[in-house]
């Protein structure tokens, strides 16, 4: 009798150990769950601020601002099949080559896949290139940007030409 006394002991509090694991266990998911959300929040902010400071950059054509957004690695496609790497990404633009009187995006979208993001966006400027007529770009763009510490990288862009803005 003693002995199913202590059996019944040790098996309820077993079961009340396994219950306090459950729980636990579900509070850590939990906690966890919302870190990683959190995370891509934040990262997902931090991805459309980086690209709004490209935008600007590439309107200013102002050298350093464009070398700290991009990696030594940077392939640049434009939707008229030409890819630039990054030092003549940054040349055309500092040059004026290139020149952007006015960027406008619209319609981005940010997805975060661990340590990258990929943004697509409608992409509608105006240019002034040298040697050339002013003219209107309408654009649809993909970029690839790649987390490196705490800050986010251009990585890759690629242009395709879209309809007419209206």
């Amino acid at each position: 009798m003693i002995y199913n006394q202590a059996q019944s002991i040790a098996l309820n509090s077993i079961k009340k150990i396994n219950i306090m694991i459950k729980k636990l266990i579900f509070t850590l998911n939990f906690f966890m769950i919302l870190a990683v959300s959190g995370q891509k929040k934040n990262d997902a902010q931090a991805v459309t601020d980086a690209a709004e400071k490209l935008r600007l950059a590439m309107i200013s054509g102002e050298k350093s601002a464009l070398e700290s957004l991009i990696l030594p690695e940077l392939t640049y496609g434009h939707s008229g099949g030409h890819i630039d790497d990054a030092k003549e990404f940054v040349d055309k633009l500092v040059s004026k080559k290139s020149d952007f009187l006015t960027i406008d995006i619209t319609d981005q979208k940010v997805q975060i896949v661990g340590n990258t993001a990929i943004v697509r966006h409608h992409f509608y400027a105006t240019t002034a290139d040298l040697g050339k007529t002013p003219g209107d770009v309408t654009l649809d763009i993909v970029l690839v940007w790649v987390k490196m510490k705490k800050d986010w990288k251009l990585l890759a862009r690629q242009a395709v030409k879209a309809e007419k803005k209206k």
